[in-house]
C-alpha cells in the first residue's frame, strides 16, 4: 500500500474514532422503490401493508406490463374504494378493469401531493404518458430510429471532445500563460495553472461524454433502468446533505466546491507571487535568492490565510479541522514521514538559506546551479543543462559544497609539471604571464604559483587563481591550460612524460658445479683437437 492509501485509511480511522462523520440520513437506506414501465421511470412507492417497497413496485410493474401489448389503448382512471380494515376509503388506480395499485397516505408523503386523491391524479397522468410512449416504441422502425439517434449523439460527443481540446489549447492555454506572467519555457512557470487547465478540460469532456451516454441509454428500454439507477445514485451521492462537519451537514458536491475553491486559491496565490516577483521584486535590485525566499513565504502565507477565510465563509467550524488533522497525523505516522521531512527541510532552506536559488553547488556527483527550491524538492541545473530533482532533506543530511555561499569569489587550483632541466623561476614567470591573458581571472587577489616539490619525472608546481563566476570554472580551467601550454613553449620549458631508466651491468656470477659437470666442461674443448690429430 502506498503512502496515499495509508493516508486515506488514517483519515477513515480518525473519522471512525471521532464517532462518525455521516449523518443518519446516509446510514439508513431509503424505504422507497422506483416503478418502471418499459424502462421508463414512473414514480417512487413506499412500503404499504404487508408489502415492502420492492415487493409493491414489482407488483405494480407486473400489473402494467400487459397494457403495453394491448391492441387498443386502455383508459387509466381512479376510483375510491374502502380499505376494509379501518372503514376508510382510498383512491385506487385502474386501467380499464385491471387493478394497478392503491394510493395510501404513505404515498402522499413520498409523492409530495396534498391528498391521496391528488397524488393518484398525478400518477394517472404519468401512467397515461408512459403507456403512450411505450406503445409507440413497440411500433416497427423505432429501433432503427433509436440507433440513428445514438450514432448521432456519439458523433456529436466526439466532435465536441475534439472541439473543446482545440478551444482549450488555442484560447484557454494562452490566457493562462498570460496570467502566469512567465514564459512557457521559464523555470518559474506556474504548475498550478497547468493543473487547472488539465482539470477544466477533463471536466468539460467528462460532462460531454456523460451527457451523450445518458441520452443514448434513455433511447432503449433495456438500458433506461440502468441509466436511471446510475443517475439517481450519483444525484443522491452528490447532493444529499448527509456529511456532518461540526453542527452543519454538507453534501459531497459542497465539499467538491470547497476543494475547487481552495485549488483556485492556490492558483491565485501562485499568480500573485509570480506577479510580485516579476514586476516588483526585480525592480528593487535584491538578489535572486532573496526574491525567491520572499515569494515562497508570501505564497504560503496567502494560501494559509485564504484557506481560513474560505472555510469560515462556508460555515465550516475550524475546531472540526482537528478531526482531519488527527487523520493526517495517523497518515504521517503510517507513511508520510519522508514527505514531511522534505517539507520541513524546504522551510529550513528558505529561512536559513545555506543553499539559495542561483548558487553553484557540488553535491556528490552532481555539479550545477540551483534553479528552484520547492516545498518538497530542489531543482539543480547541471552544466549540461540537465535538471536533477533532489529531495530537500538530502541537503541537510549530506555535505554540500556551495561555491556561491556568502561570496561568489572562489579559488581554483591548476597543477603543472615541468622537466628537471627547467628553471623554477622561469616557470613561475611563464605561469603568471599566462594568467594575464585570461580576462576572467581576478587580479585581486593576485594569482600565485607554488613549488610543491620534486616528482618522479617532473618538478611539480601549482597555479592558484581567483574567479568570480564559479559556474564557469571548467571553462576557465580549459582556456587557462591552453594559454599555459603556449607560454611554456614560448619560454622553451618542456613538459615531461613519465620515464624509467633500466641499467644492466656485466660481471662474474659464481655458481657451484658438480664434479661430473666440471669434468665434462674440461673435456669438451679437447675433443675437436684429438679428432684433427687423428685425421
Amino acid at each position: 500500500m502506498g503512502w496515499l492509501g495509508r493516508l486515506v485509511w488514517g483519515v477513515v480511522l480518525a473519522l471512525a474514532l471521532h464517532g462518525g462523520i455521516m449523518g443518519p440520513g446516509l446510514a439508513q437506506a431509503t424505504d422507497t422503490e422506483p416503478v418502471f414501465l418499459n424502462g421508463l421511470f414512473l414514480f417512487d412507492v413506499p412500503a404499504a401493508g404487508d408489502l415492502t417497497a420492492v415487493e409493491r413496485a414489482l407488483a405494480i410493474e407486473t400489473n402494467l406490463e400487459p397494457l403495453i401489448e394491448a391492441a387498443e389503448p386502455v383508459m387509466v382512471r381512479t376510483e375510491m374504494r374502502s380499505t376494509g380494515e379501518t372503514g376508510g376509503s382510498n383512491p385506487v388506480i385502474l386501467a380499464g378493469d385491471r387493478y394497478i395499485m392503491t394510493v395510501t397516505d404513505a404515498d402522499v408523503a413520498v409523492g409530495g401531493a396534498s391528498t391521496p386523491q391528488a397524488q393518484a391524479d398525478r400518477w394517472v397522468e404519468a401512467l397515461v404518458t408512459a403507456l403512450g410512449q411505450a406503445r409507440a416504441e413497440r411500433q416497427s422502425g423505432f429501433l432503427t430510429q433509436a440507433l440513428i439517434k445514438a450514432l448521432a449523439a456519439l458523433a456529436t460527443a466526439l466532435i465536441l471532445h475534439l472541439l473543446t481540446g482545440w478551444l482549450w489549447h488555442r484560447w484557454l492555454k494562452p490566457l493562462l500563460e498570460r496570467l502566469s506572467f512567465w514564459p512557457t519555457d521559464s523555470e518559474h512557470h506556474s504548475t498550478g495553472l497547468k493543473l487547472l487547465f488539465r482539470l477544466s478540460l477533463t471536466l468539460v469532456r467528462g460532462v460531454v461524454w456523460f451527457t451523450a451516454l445518458a441520452y443514448m441509454a434513455n433511447l432503449f428500454p433495456l438500458t433506461r433502468r440502468v441509466s436511471y439507477r446510475v443517475s439517481s445514485s450519483l444525484q443522491e451521492g452528490l447532493f444529499d446533505r448527509s456529511l456532518l462537519l461540526g453542527s452543519r451537514s454538507y453534501s459531497l458536491f459542497d465539499l467538491l466546491l470547497v476543494l475547487a475553491t481552495l485549488l483556485a486559491l492556490v492558483v491565485m496565490a501562485s499568480t500573485l507571487t509570480n506577479l510580485m516577483r516579476s514586476r516588483v521584486l526585480q525592480v528593487t535590485g535584491i538578489s535572486l535568492a532573496a526574491q525567491e525566499a520572499i515569494s515562497v513565504l508570501s505564497k504560503y502565507t496567502l494560501i494559509l490565510l485564504g484557506t481560513v477565510v474560505v472555510l469560515q465563509l462556508w460555515g465550516i467550524d475550524l475546531s472540526s479541522i482537528a478531526l482531519i488533522a488527527s487523520g493526517l497525523g495517523i497518515g504521517v505516522g503510517l507513511g508520510l514521514q519522508g514527505l514531511v521531512k522534505d517539507f520541513v527541510s524546504g522551510l529550513v532552506l528558505v529561512f536559513e538559506r545555506p543553499v539559495q536559488v542561483g548558487d553553484f553547488v557540488d553535491f556528490g556527483q552532481v555539479k550545477g546551479t540551483v534553479a528552484r527550491i520547492g516545498s518538497r524538492s530542489t531543482e539543480i541545473r547541471t552544466l549540461d543543462h540537465v535538471s536533477i530533482i533532489v529531495p530537500n532533506s538530502r541537503f541537510l543530511e549530506s555535505e554540500v559544497i556551495n561555491w556561491s555561499h556568502g561570496n561568489p569569489v572562489s579559488r581554483i587550483r591548476l597543477p603543472v609539471g615541468v622537466s628537471y632541466s627547467a628553471d623554477p623561476h622561469q616557470v613561475r614567470v611563464a605561469l603568471l604571464e599566462a594568467c594575464k591573458k585570461n580576462q576572467e581571472i581576478l587580479t585581486a587577489p593576485a594569482p600565485q604559483v607554488f613549488f610543491l616539490g620534486f616528482g618522479d619525472s617532473a618538478l611539480n608546481f601549482e597555479l592558484l587563481v581567483w574567479i568570480a563566476q564559479p559556474s564557469r570554472q571548467l571553462v576557465i580551467k580549459s582556456d587557462l591550460y591552453f594559454v599555459i601550454e603556449a607560454s611554456l613553449r614560448h619560454h622553451d620549458i618542456d613538459v615531461p612524460f613519465p620515464q624509467r631508466d633500466l641499467h644492466i651491468r656485466s660481471g662474474y656470477l659464481p655458481m657451484p658445479l658438480t664434479p661430473e659437470t666440471q669434468q665434462s666442461l674440461d673435456q669438451s674443448p679437447k675433443q675437436p683437437a684429438r679428432e684433427s690429430e687423428e685425421g
